[in-house]
C-alpha cells in the first residue's frame, strides 16, 4: 500500500478543553496527521479562543506536528512566543495582514512552515501572488470563528478553481479546508481538490468516540482512492 494522500487535522476547538492532553493522544492512537490550534483574539474573528500557555500544555501529550490557525489581527506580532511553544505550521488569514508575503517570510525564517488561510468571501485573488511561498492554502468552508458551522457548498467551486491553479503552477502546496468536515461532506470536498482536512465536532462529538469518528472520514474518502 503507497503512502497516504490524505492528512486529517484534528481541530481542538470541538475538543473537552478539560481533558485535551486526553483528546489530543485520542487523536493520535485514532490515525490523525496533524492537530490543529485555533487561535482567536475577539477582532478578527468575535470570539476567544485558547493561546500560548494551552499549546505549551498541549505539546507534551503528542508528537503530531501541530499547526497553529492564527484568527487574529497582524498574526506576525506573536509567532516567536507560538514557535517557541511547540508550533510546526503557522496558518496566518490572508485578510489579517497588512503585508502578507513579509509575514509568511517571517514564518520561514522562524523555521516553522507557512501557510494561508482564506474565509469563505475572499477571492483566491488576495492569495495569488503568495502561492510560491506557503506550504498550505487553507480554504475555510465555513465562516472564521466558532465550531459546530455548517459544510458551505458555496465554496466548492473556488476550491476547485485553487486546485487547477495550483496545478497549473507545478506547486505541491496542501489544499487543506476547514468547517463542517464530516462523513457526509469530506468527499465533496476531496472531489473539488482537497487533499488536507480540519475535522472538529465529527472527531470528538462523534458518538462512538474519536477512532470511529476519523474511520467515517476515512471510509468516506476511500471510494474516492484517498
Amino acid at each position: 500500500m503507497g503512502p497516504r494522500t490524505t492528512k486529517l487535522s484534528a481541530s481542538l476547538l470541538s475538543a473537552d478543553f478539560a481533558e485535551l492532553g486526553e483528546a489530543v493522544r485520542a487523536a493520535e492512537q485514532a490515525g490523525c496527521d496533524e492537530v490543529h490550534f485555533d487561535v482567536m483574539d475577539g477582532h478578527f474573528v468575535p470570539n476567544l479562543s485558547i493561546g500560548v500557555p494551552v499549546l505549551k500544555a498541549v505539546r507534551q501529550h503528542t508528537s503530531l506536528p501541530i499547526d497553529i490557525h492564527m484568527m487574529v489581527e497582524e498574526p506576525g506580532r506573536f509567532l516567536d512566543a507560538f514557535m517557541n511553544a511547540g508550533a510546526d505550521m503557522y496558518t496566518v488569514h490572508a485578510e489579517a495582514c497588512r503585508a502578507l508575503n513579509s509575514t509568511l517570510s517571517q514564518i520561514r525564517q522562524a523555521g516553522l512552515r507557512p501557510a494561508v488561510a482564506l474565509s469563505p468571501d475572499t477571492s483566491l485573488s488576495a492569495i495569488e501572488a503568495s502561492l510560491p511561498y506557503v506550504d498550505r492554502v487553507l480554504v475555510m468552508t465555513v465562516n472564521p470563528g466558532f465550531g459546530g458551522q455548517e459544510f458551505m457548498e458555496g465554496v466548492l467551486p473556488k476550491i476547485r478553481k485553487l486546485r487547477h491553479l495550483l496545478d497549473d503552477l507545478e506547486l505541491e502546496t496542501e489544499l487543506a479546508v476547514d468547517g463542517g468536515i464530516s462523513s457526509s461532506t469530506v468527499a465533496h470536498a476531496a472531489r473539488a481538490g482537497a487533499r488536507a482536512f480540519v475535522v472538529g465536532s465529527a472527531l470528538f462529538a462523534h458518538q462512538g468516540g474519536v477512532a470511529v469518528g476519523a474511520q467515517a472520514i476515512r471510509a468516506a474518502l476511500a471510494p474516492l482512492g484517498l
